[in-house]
């Protein structure tokens, strides 16, 4: 699930619903950084973006705090780049054999305010100084199996087997690619990446923003084990919030729901792990709390094993050795569940899923192309 379905707002209005967002120095082009909004989980292949949002990716340099438990985290500076996508109406246009067909122009806003142009669904994408973008529709590259997750947290067993299955293997997404030099980011040392859905026009309100993947639908999402917060969809409160300064008004429900979710999670083997503080803080909360990803645009591009190098690298107060992000085919469920259960002292936990059916490649603009006949979308009731 990653991040699809991440509340009711996204479950009534999908078209805003992010699904993914990755960030990696691009396997291509050395000194440049490729990030990757999904949105709209489960697209048709005639699927295309909403001219009433803007989509958004915010970049800013971050810095790990020093020191054990609650202090483990990763802290914001002020400077800020921005990147926006936006997209105008469809119009039809005649296809290949004259039939009728909907077309889209797209227009991205770089860091300095060039506006670059580009069709939907052009696989070279439009390009201006130092920033190149695509957007279309492309085959999903999230793998997990979800049925299994969402089967351990009802048991309160680990349900996972060997193999798994991909949830809806084949489905597609609205994908936005951008790649942009790093010039301007090469002084920041580590780099936060998140990516946001808001309304466009005078006002923009923010739907939904994403850093890590599986930070609301595994951590947030389960209600059972909140003794404070039981009753509460904390979700669509949390997508609300600006990934880099949290607010005040519901902090302390989003750590009690934390604190909570995740010693559940640690539980599962039999075992603690993550031993909770004085106050029942759990040692990952604030680090989950710092819900963004975080690159090293210096280091170069590592397929698999680079999800969270540098934060688990920064809580053994060791210096990460990769570029760290997300890239498009690391298997990063495995790391996420083996660090939720046993903190990486025991076993893999795998989901038994390994890798796409279709991964995806070397080459701008990255994603595996689309299915043209994916799967039907389950009935939500």
């Amino acid at each position: 699930m990653s991040d699809h379905i991440s509340g009711p707002r996204a479950l009534a209005d999908p078209i805003a619903d992010i699904t993914d967002v990755y960030a990696f120095p691009s396997p291509e082009r050395s000194g440049c950084l490729v990030l990757v909004l999904n949105t709209l989980p489960m697209a048709k292949p005639t699927d295309l973006f909403s001219d009433g949002l803007l989509y958004r990716f915010r970049l800013r340099p971050v810095a790990a705090s020093s020191g054990e438990g609650a202090s483990w985290r990763f802290v914001p500076g002020e400077e800020e780049l921005v990147i926006d996508c936006v997209f105008a109406a469809p119009e039809e246009a005649a296809g290949d054999g004259g039939e009728p067909v909907r077309v889209q122009q797209g227009t991205c806003v770089s860091p300095s305010g060039e506006r670059i142009p580009f069709a939907v669904n052009e696989e070279q994408g439009g390009s201006g100084r130092g920033l190149r973008v695509f957007a279309g529709v492309r085959w999903d590259p999230f793998i997990m199996d979800a049925r299994a997750a969402l089967a351990t947290i009802a048991t309160r067993k680990l349900a996972f087997t060997d193999p798994g299955s991909i949830f809806l293997d084949g489905k597609n997404v609205l994908s936005i690619v951008v790649e942009v030099d790093t010039d301007r980011l090469t002084d920041w040392g580590l780099v936060g990446v998140v990516a946001e859905t808001l309304t466009r026009g005078t006002v923009n309100v923010r739907i939904e923003r994403v850093g890590r993947p599986e930070v609301k639908n595994m951590m947030l999402a389960p209600k059972d084990f909140d003794r404070v917060n039981r009753d509460l969809e904390i979700r669509d409160l949390y997508n609300m919030e600006n990934a880099f300064h949290l607010g005040d008004s519901y902090g302390g429900a989003y750590r009690a729901r934390l604190d909570a979710n995740l010693a559940f999670w640690d539980g599962l083997d039999g075992e603690v792990d993550w031993p909770v503080g004085e106050d029942g803080r759990h040692p990952m909360t604030e680090l989950v709390l710092s819900d963004f990803l975080v690159v090293d645009v210096t280091k170069p591009y590592v397929e698999q094993g680079s999800f969270l190098e540098i934060e688990l690298a920064a809580r053994r107060g060791d210096q990460h050795v990769t570029c760290g992000g997300r890239t498009l085919n690391d298997d990063v469920m495995d790391m996420i569940f083996t660090q939720l259960v046993n903190a990486g002292h025991g076993p893999t936990i795998r989901d038994g899923v390994d890798a796409a059916t279709r991964p995806a490649t070397g080459r701008f603009p990255y994603l595996a192309s689309p299915n043209p006949n994916p799967p039907e979308p389950p009935e939500h009731h």
